[in-house]
C-alpha cells in the first residue's frame, strides 16, 4: 500500500512512515508538484499509489473519473508534520480497509 503525498503535505512523511507505508512518495520527490492534479491523478493511477492530500480536488476527480487512484482525503486544519503522521499511524486499518475495498474511492479523516 503505497501512498502519494499531495503537495500541500510536507515531503518528510515519506520517510516518517515509511515502516507503515513502504514505496511511498511524495509530489515534489517526483518533481510533480508544479504539475495539473489530472496528471498527478494519473500517475497514481498507473503506479499503484492512493493519493494523500488536504484539498478537495482529489476527491472532486474520484467523482468524476472513478477509481483507482483511492483518495485519502485528510480534513484538519492548519497541524504540524508530526500531527499528520499521526493521524496517518492511527487510521492505517482504515487506509487498509480502502485500498481493499471496491466499492469505495475516498477515506476522509479528521
Amino acid at each position: 500500500m503505497k501512498l502519494l503525498f499531495d503537495q500541500n503535505l510536507s515531503p518528510r512523511l515519506v520517510t516518517s512512515l515509511t515502516d507503515l507505508y513502504p514505496g511511498s512518495s511524495h509530489v515534489h520527490l517526483l518533481q510533480m508538484d508544479q504539475v495539473p492534479d489530472r496528471e498527478v491523478w494519473e500517475y497514481a493511477r498507473q503506479e499503484g499509489f492512493l493519493i494523500v492530500t488536504k484539498d478537495a480536488d482529489f476527491s472532486d476527480l474520484c467523482m468524476l473519473l472513478g477509481f483507482p487512484p483511492k483518495i485519502i482525503w485528510i480534513r484538519r486544519g492548519n497541524c504540524s508534520t508530526q500531527a499528520m503522521e499521526v493521524i496517518l499511524r492511527n487510521h492505517f486499518g482504515d487506509i487498509t480497509m480502502l485500498s481493499e475495498d471496491e466499492y469505495r474511492g475516498v477515506l476522509t479523516l479528521f
